[in-house]
């Protein structure tokens, strides 16, 4: 039963950890981590789906963290992150 329990509670903390791997949005330029690219992603009509696609976008290409340089559009909206290891 014991080791029922810990091997449970072995798969559950993987589970927990992978799931905070997501890339983070930052302000300004993180430190101990360099540009290496750009991502660009096109969304619906508010900032909220911008900020997702470009996300997946920059969580894609691998990266740690990214900033938003650029958006513009009204109906639909375009943006541009700098991606960052």
């Amino acid at each position: 039963m014991n080791k029922f329990m810990l091997s449970t509670f072995a798969l559950t903390l993987c589970g927990v950890s992978t799931s905070s791997l997501a890339v983070d949005q930052v302000n300004n330029d993180p430190l101990n981590q360099q540009p290496v690219g750009v991502v660009s992603a096109t969304a619906g009509s508010n900032l909220s789906s911008l900020e997702n696609a470009l996300s997946a976008k920059a969580e894609a290409a691998g990266a740690k963290s990214y900033r938003i340089i650029s958006t513009t559009g009204q109906n639909k909206l375009h943006g541009t992150a700098i991606i960052y290891q």
